[in-house]
């Protein structure tokens, strides 16, 4: 009996703290400090970048050592164009690595069920989408400027050889290189958001790959006048032209309009994995 009144006096005068007041408690920079520890503890990761900076290097190398065994020397005026097309042409095949992964570090959680885990400690959810695609964009920004700013340098000596030079600090050069990392961390964002969407690794990497090469192939593939003026708003088509590929299409858009585009579909993507992130069990 003396136990039994104890108690509920002991009871009152040590309350616990309510499990939803320590898991409203957690804060976006924490959120973000977890997301950063997934995102490098991820094999996919490390290997997915090591692959972009290596096949980037690669096909400078392979670009510039075929345009040196062009005959004929090159006009002057065409050295920055080259130089260009060196720096920025790995994006059109980086961009498909990224897409992978922006599809598997979430559709991952998903398979294995850590996203239960990650919504009971944020059961808000969205700050988790925020946070993911802060830390996505600003890694895939850094490792794609390496690789732009190393397919540049490695290609450069090449060229050289032939009498082919323009500087880094060249306006044309820097938007190849600058422009190709911001597009590579863009594609990274949209693949997200399409992952979050889809929730399945298999559906989410099918779907980017068929919105950034099977769509414009098919529109080519297409002999109406609607099919060809839908292709400059195309993800890839957009994204490439930006960074100086593509460029000499007739009806190319303006590079203003190319990054509103791209900027377009990236909204479009994050936006719809936002809602249903919201609305569906985990």
């Amino acid at each position: 009996m003396t136990t039994a009144t104890l108690n509920p006096a002991h009871e009152a005068w040590t309350p616990r703290m309510p499990a939803s007041s320590s898991r409203n408690s957690v804060r976006f920079p924490g959120i973000l400090r977890s997301e950063w520890i997934k995102l490098r503890s991820l094999r996919s990761t490390v290997w997915s970048y090591a692959v972009l900076i290596v096949i980037s290097i690669g096909l400078a190398i392979l670009m510039a050592a075929t345009l040196n065994s062009m005959a004929g020397p090159f006009p002057e005026d065409a050295h920055v164009g080259l130089l260009v097309q060196i720096s920025s042409f790995p994006v059109a095949l980086g961009q498909l690595i990224v897409a992978v992964l922006g599809v598997l570090i979430i559709s991952g959680e998903y398979s294995t069920g850590m996203i239960r885990s990650t919504f009971s400690a944020v059961p808000r959810r969205l700050p988790v989408l925020w946070a993911k695609s802060a830390v996505l964009f600003v890694s895939t920004f850094v490792v794609g400027l390496v690789a732009t700013v190393s397919a540049y340098l490695v290609g450069s000596p090449i060229l050289a050889a032939n009498g082919i030079a323009a500087p880094i600090t060249d306006p044309d050069v820097l938007r190849a290189i600058v422009g190709g990392a911001f597009y590579l961390a863009l594609i990274a964002l949209f693949a997200l958001g399409v992952g979050t969407a889809v929730r399945s690794s298999a559906g989410g990497i099918a779907t980017v790959l068929g919105i950034l090469l099977i769509l414009p192939t098919i529109l080519q593939l297409i002999p109406a006048d609607w099919a060809q003026d839908i292709l400059p708003y195309l993800l890839s088509d957009a994204g490439l032209g930006l960074v100086g590929l593509q460029s000499d299409i007739p009806g190319a858009l303006e590079p203003w309009q190319q990054l509103a585009v791209v900027l377009g579909w990236v909204a479009a993507s994050l936006t719809a994995g936002a809602i249903l992130m919201k609305r569906r069990d985990a």
